[in-house]
Protein backbone atom coordinates (compact mmCIF):
# COMPACT_ATOMS: atom_id res chain seq x y z
CA UNK A 1 0.00 0.00 0.00
CA UNK A 2 2.61 2.40 0.61
CA UNK A 3 3.74 2.50 -3.49
CA UNK A 4 -0.05 4.18 -3.10
CA UNK A 5 0.96 6.69 -0.41
CA UNK A 6 -0.08 10.34 -1.48
CA UNK A 7 -2.31 9.44 -4.15
CA UNK A 8 -6.02 6.96 -4.12
CA UNK A 9 -5.73 3.85 -6.12
CA UNK A 10 -8.39 5.28 -8.48
CA UNK A 11 -6.30 8.42 -8.99
CA UNK A 12 -3.32 6.17 -10.05
CA UNK A 13 -5.17 3.57 -12.50
CA UNK A 14 -6.69 6.95 -14.11
CA UNK A 15 -3.68 8.05 -14.60
CA UNK A 16 -2.16 4.71 -16.58
CA UNK A 17 -5.07 4.84 -18.41
CA UNK A 18 -4.43 8.67 -19.52
CA UNK A 19 -0.90 7.51 -20.18
CA UNK A 20 -1.77 4.55 -21.96
CA UNK A 21 -4.26 6.54 -24.23
CA UNK A 22 -1.44 8.74 -24.99
CA UNK A 23 0.95 6.07 -26.45
CA UNK A 24 -1.94 4.35 -28.28
CA UNK A 25 -1.89 7.93 -30.03
CA UNK A 26 1.71 8.16 -30.35
CA UNK A 27 1.71 4.72 -31.64
CA UNK A 28 -1.26 5.54 -34.39
CA UNK A 29 0.94 8.04 -35.72
CA UNK A 30 3.43 5.97 -37.47
CA UNK A 31 0.27 4.74 -39.51
CA UNK A 32 -0.86 8.01 -40.11
CA UNK A 33 2.36 9.30 -41.53
CA UNK A 34 2.90 6.37 -43.45
CA UNK A 35 -0.70 6.84 -44.66
CA UNK A 36 0.02 10.99 -45.42
CA UNK A 37 3.90 10.36 -47.10
CA UNK A 38 1.56 9.22 -50.12
CA UNK A 39 0.96 12.21 -51.05
CA UNK A 40 2.99 14.94 -49.79
CA UNK A 41 6.92 14.87 -49.28
CA UNK A 42 8.51 13.74 -46.27
CA UNK A 43 9.59 17.65 -44.35
CA UNK A 44 7.22 19.77 -45.44
CA UNK A 45 4.78 17.09 -43.72
CA UNK A 46 6.69 17.05 -40.54
CA UNK A 47 7.30 20.72 -40.49
CA UNK A 48 3.42 21.54 -41.21
CA UNK A 49 2.41 18.59 -38.10
CA UNK A 50 5.12 20.45 -35.97
CA UNK A 51 4.20 24.04 -37.17
CA UNK A 52 0.40 23.31 -36.33
CA UNK A 53 1.06 21.64 -32.76
CA UNK A 54 3.49 24.74 -31.84
CA UNK A 55 0.59 27.18 -32.88
CA UNK A 56 -2.03 24.82 -30.65
CA UNK A 57 0.31 25.23 -27.41
CA UNK A 58 0.83 28.85 -27.91
CA UNK A 59 -2.31 29.85 -26.18
CA UNK A 60 -1.60 27.82 -22.88
CA UNK A 61 2.02 28.99 -22.77
CA UNK A 62 1.04 32.83 -22.98
CA UNK A 63 -1.57 31.83 -20.09
CA UNK A 64 0.66 30.35 -18.40
CA UNK A 65 3.07 33.34 -17.96
CA UNK A 66 5.86 31.67 -20.40
CA UNK A 67 6.79 34.96 -21.84
CA UNK A 68 8.15 35.83 -18.24
CA UNK A 69 9.84 32.87 -17.87
CA UNK A 70 11.58 34.04 -21.46
CA UNK A 71 12.18 37.19 -20.41
CA UNK A 72 14.46 35.79 -17.42
CA UNK A 73 16.63 33.51 -19.89
CA UNK A 74 19.92 34.57 -20.39
CA UNK A 75 21.77 33.37 -23.66
CA UNK A 76 22.94 30.20 -22.69
CA UNK A 77 19.65 29.21 -22.26
CA UNK A 78 18.40 30.50 -25.20
CA UNK A 79 21.27 28.90 -27.11
CA UNK A 80 20.45 25.08 -25.20
CA UNK A 81 16.35 25.59 -26.47
CA UNK A 82 17.76 26.72 -29.91
CA UNK A 83 19.89 22.99 -29.94
CA UNK A 84 17.22 21.08 -28.92
CA UNK A 85 15.06 22.92 -31.07
CA UNK A 86 17.24 22.09 -34.23
CA UNK A 87 18.11 18.39 -32.87
CA UNK A 88 14.82 16.85 -31.43
CA UNK A 89 12.44 18.41 -33.99
CA UNK A 90 14.48 19.44 -37.00
CA UNK A 91 16.77 16.50 -36.88
CA UNK A 92 14.57 13.73 -35.03
CA UNK A 93 11.61 14.39 -36.48
CA UNK A 94 12.64 15.26 -40.18
CA UNK A 95 14.47 11.97 -40.19
CA UNK A 96 11.80 9.71 -39.12
CA UNK A 97 9.69 11.18 -41.52
CA UNK A 98 12.03 10.50 -44.59
CA UNK A 99 12.96 7.01 -43.06
CA UNK A 100 9.11 6.55 -43.15
CA UNK A 101 9.23 7.47 -46.90
CA UNK A 102 10.89 4.86 -47.37
CA UNK A 103 11.06 1.86 -44.89
CA UNK A 104 8.54 0.16 -43.49
CA UNK A 105 6.52 1.39 -39.93
CA UNK A 106 7.82 -1.65 -38.43
CA UNK A 107 11.94 -1.36 -39.08
CA UNK A 108 12.13 2.42 -38.55
CA UNK A 109 10.52 1.43 -34.89
CA UNK A 110 13.48 -1.49 -34.29
CA UNK A 111 16.19 1.22 -35.17
CA UNK A 112 14.58 4.41 -33.13
CA UNK A 113 14.50 1.85 -30.09
CA UNK A 114 18.33 1.95 -29.71
CA UNK A 115 17.97 5.50 -28.36
CA UNK A 116 17.61 4.05 -25.23
CA UNK A 117 21.23 2.56 -25.66
CA UNK A 118 22.39 5.27 -27.39
CA UNK A 119 21.70 7.68 -24.30
CA UNK A 120 23.24 5.46 -21.88
CA UNK A 121 26.49 5.37 -23.44
CA UNK A 122 26.58 9.10 -24.24
CA UNK A 123 25.48 9.79 -20.56
CA UNK A 124 28.74 8.60 -19.53
CA UNK A 125 30.94 11.13 -21.39
CA UNK A 126 28.33 14.19 -21.24
CA UNK A 127 26.53 13.63 -18.29
CA UNK A 128 29.20 11.53 -16.24
CA UNK A 129 26.10 8.77 -15.41
CA UNK A 130 27.90 5.46 -15.47
CA UNK A 131 25.48 2.43 -17.04
CA UNK A 132 24.31 -0.06 -14.02
CA UNK A 133 25.05 -3.86 -14.46
CA UNK A 134 21.51 -4.17 -15.69
CA UNK A 135 21.74 -1.35 -18.33
CA UNK A 136 24.58 -3.02 -19.69
CA UNK A 137 22.88 -6.71 -19.69
CA UNK A 138 20.31 -4.20 -21.69
CA UNK A 139 22.10 -3.12 -24.58
CA UNK A 140 24.01 -6.25 -25.02
CA UNK A 141 20.36 -7.87 -25.63
CA UNK A 142 18.50 -5.30 -27.55
CA UNK A 143 22.13 -5.38 -29.71
CA UNK A 144 21.54 -9.19 -29.86
CA UNK A 145 17.71 -8.62 -31.06
CA UNK A 146 18.58 -5.65 -33.41
CA UNK A 147 21.36 -8.38 -34.85
CA UNK A 148 18.51 -10.62 -35.21
CA UNK A 149 16.01 -8.40 -36.37
CA UNK A 150 18.41 -7.32 -39.35
CA UNK A 151 20.09 -10.76 -40.15
CA UNK A 152 21.30 -11.41 -42.84
CA UNK A 153 21.72 -7.43 -43.73
CA UNK A 154 20.75 -6.99 -47.57
CA UNK A 155 19.69 -3.34 -47.92
CA UNK A 156 17.91 -2.62 -51.36
CA UNK A 157 19.24 0.25 -53.25
CA UNK A 158 16.11 2.07 -53.04
CA UNK A 159 15.76 1.74 -49.31
CA UNK A 160 19.33 3.04 -48.48
CA UNK A 161 18.36 6.56 -48.12
CA UNK A 162 16.30 5.47 -45.65
CA UNK A 163 18.05 3.69 -43.72
CA UNK A 164 20.84 6.59 -43.68
CA UNK A 165 17.87 8.78 -42.43
CA UNK A 166 16.69 6.37 -40.35
CA UNK A 167 20.34 6.52 -38.50
CA UNK A 168 20.63 9.93 -38.37
CA UNK A 169 17.20 10.30 -36.18
CA UNK A 170 18.39 7.18 -33.79
CA UNK A 171 21.78 9.67 -33.34
CA UNK A 172 19.72 12.81 -33.22
CA UNK A 173 17.40 11.50 -30.98
CA UNK A 174 19.73 10.28 -28.61
CA UNK A 175 21.21 13.81 -28.74
CA UNK A 176 18.36 15.60 -28.01
CA UNK A 177 17.37 12.72 -24.91
CA UNK A 178 20.93 13.52 -23.22
CA UNK A 179 20.33 17.71 -24.16
CA UNK A 180 17.07 17.36 -22.69
CA UNK A 181 18.06 15.79 -19.26
CA UNK A 182 20.46 18.50 -19.00
CA UNK A 183 18.22 20.89 -19.51
CA UNK A 184 15.45 20.10 -16.93
CA UNK A 185 18.82 19.15 -14.83
CA UNK A 186 18.11 22.89 -14.05
CA UNK A 187 14.79 23.39 -13.67
CA UNK A 188 14.74 26.64 -14.86
CA UNK A 189 11.77 26.44 -17.29
CA UNK A 190 8.73 24.50 -17.00
CA UNK A 191 8.45 21.47 -19.72
CA UNK A 192 5.56 23.37 -21.42
CA UNK A 193 7.91 26.28 -21.85
CA UNK A 194 10.70 23.72 -23.40
CA UNK A 195 8.35 21.76 -25.98
CA UNK A 196 6.56 25.12 -27.01
CA UNK A 197 9.58 27.08 -27.77
CA UNK A 198 11.44 24.09 -28.93
CA UNK A 199 8.92 23.24 -31.24
CA UNK A 200 8.10 26.10 -32.88
CA UNK A 201 11.96 26.72 -33.49
CA UNK A 202 12.19 22.98 -35.13
CA UNK A 203 9.05 23.32 -36.98
CA UNK A 204 10.43 26.50 -38.47
CA UNK A 205 13.25 25.25 -39.87
CA UNK A 206 11.59 21.80 -41.09
CA UNK A 207 9.25 24.01 -43.08
CA UNK A 208 12.08 26.19 -44.44
CA UNK A 209 14.23 23.37 -45.61
CA UNK A 210 10.68 21.20 -46.68
CA UNK A 211 9.31 23.80 -48.72
CA UNK A 212 12.37 25.16 -50.15
CA UNK A 213 14.02 21.81 -51.68
CA UNK A 214 10.45 19.61 -51.93
CA UNK A 215 7.75 22.57 -52.13
CA UNK A 216 4.44 22.16 -51.33
CA UNK A 217 2.17 19.80 -53.52
CA UNK A 218 -2.02 20.85 -53.91
CA UNK A 219 -3.17 18.61 -50.50
CA UNK A 220 -6.70 17.12 -50.57
CA UNK A 221 -9.07 16.79 -47.92
CA UNK A 222 -7.19 13.84 -46.34
CA UNK A 223 -4.16 14.99 -46.49
CA UNK A 224 -5.49 18.42 -44.13
CA UNK A 225 -7.29 15.98 -41.97
CA UNK A 226 -4.15 14.08 -41.40
CA UNK A 227 -2.07 16.94 -40.61
CA UNK A 228 -4.87 18.30 -38.35
CA UNK A 229 -4.99 15.37 -36.44
CA UNK A 230 -1.43 14.89 -35.87
CA UNK A 231 -0.75 18.17 -34.72
CA UNK A 232 -4.05 18.54 -32.70
CA UNK A 233 -4.44 15.61 -31.24
CA UNK A 234 -1.53 13.10 -31.41
CA UNK A 235 0.90 16.27 -30.52
CA UNK A 236 -0.77 19.43 -28.54
CA UNK A 237 -3.60 17.13 -27.18
CA UNK A 238 -1.09 13.92 -26.31
CA UNK A 239 1.61 15.90 -24.77
CA UNK A 240 -0.61 17.97 -22.07
CA UNK A 241 -2.68 14.45 -21.06
CA UNK A 242 1.23 12.83 -20.59
CA UNK A 243 2.35 15.91 -18.59
CA UNK A 244 -1.01 15.36 -16.60
CA UNK A 245 -0.51 11.76 -15.81
CA UNK A 246 3.45 12.40 -15.11
CA UNK A 247 1.60 14.34 -11.81
CA UNK A 248 1.20 10.78 -11.05
CA UNK A 249 3.00 8.19 -12.16
CA UNK A 250 6.82 8.00 -10.97
CA UNK A 251 9.73 7.93 -13.68
CA UNK A 252 9.70 4.31 -14.01
CA UNK A 253 6.04 3.93 -14.27
CA UNK A 254 6.28 6.17 -17.21
CA UNK A 255 9.14 4.53 -19.07
CA UNK A 256 7.34 0.97 -18.77
CA UNK A 257 4.10 2.17 -20.58
CA UNK A 258 6.39 4.57 -23.10
CA UNK A 259 7.97 1.53 -23.40
CA UNK A 260 4.60 -0.49 -25.11
CA UNK A 261 5.08 1.41 -28.26
CA UNK A 262 7.35 -0.45 -29.39
CA UNK A 263 4.97 -3.48 -29.22
CA UNK A 264 1.91 -1.18 -30.12
CA UNK A 265 3.52 -0.23 -33.42
CA UNK A 266 4.39 -3.48 -34.89
CA UNK A 267 1.02 -4.66 -34.24
CA UNK A 268 -0.78 -1.56 -36.15
CA UNK A 269 1.93 -1.67 -38.58
CA UNK A 270 0.48 -5.06 -40.15
CA UNK A 271 -2.89 -4.50 -39.62
CA UNK A 272 -3.57 -1.42 -41.21
CA UNK A 273 -0.55 -1.29 -43.29
CA UNK A 274 -0.43 -4.52 -44.51
CA UNK A 275 3.07 -5.28 -43.12
CA UNK A 276 4.63 -8.61 -42.63
CA UNK A 277 6.90 -10.18 -40.07
CA UNK A 278 8.91 -13.73 -40.48
CA UNK A 279 9.80 -15.58 -36.93
CA UNK A 280 13.33 -14.11 -37.36
CA UNK A 281 12.16 -10.71 -37.06
CA UNK A 282 9.49 -11.31 -34.53
CA UNK A 283 11.99 -12.49 -32.08
CA UNK A 284 14.54 -10.06 -32.68
CA UNK A 285 12.02 -7.62 -31.90
CA UNK A 286 11.00 -9.16 -29.00
CA UNK A 287 14.64 -9.48 -27.63
CA UNK A 288 15.65 -5.48 -28.75
CA UNK A 289 12.53 -4.11 -26.60
CA UNK A 290 13.25 -6.65 -24.11
CA UNK A 291 16.82 -4.79 -24.02
CA UNK A 292 15.74 -1.68 -24.39
CA UNK A 293 13.33 -1.99 -21.16
CA UNK A 294 16.20 -2.95 -19.09
CA UNK A 295 18.02 0.07 -20.36
CA UNK A 296 15.67 2.29 -19.38
CA UNK A 297 14.87 0.45 -15.90
CA UNK A 298 18.42 -0.15 -15.12
CA UNK A 299 18.47 3.79 -15.02
CA UNK A 300 15.80 4.37 -12.93
CA UNK A 301 17.04 1.74 -10.55
CA UNK A 302 20.26 3.19 -10.55
CA UNK A 303 18.49 6.88 -9.62
CA UNK A 304 16.15 5.79 -7.55
CA UNK A 305 19.04 3.61 -5.10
Amino acid sequence: MSYFAGWSRSSYFTAVFQALFVTFLWSTSWVLIKIGLEDMPALTFAGLRYGLAFVCLLPFFWRSKGRTELRQLNQSGWLRLMALGLIYYALTQGAQFVGLAYLPAVTVNVMLGFTAVLVALLGMGVLGERPSVWQWIGIIVALAGGLLYFYPVQIPQAQIVGFVAAAVGVLANAGAAVLGRSVNREAQLRPLTVTTVSMGIGSALLLIVGLGTQGLPALNWQSWAIIGWLAVVNTAFAFTLWNVSLRTLSAMDSSIINNTMAVQIPVLAVIFLGERLNGREVTGLVVAIVGTLLVQLGRKRKSMS
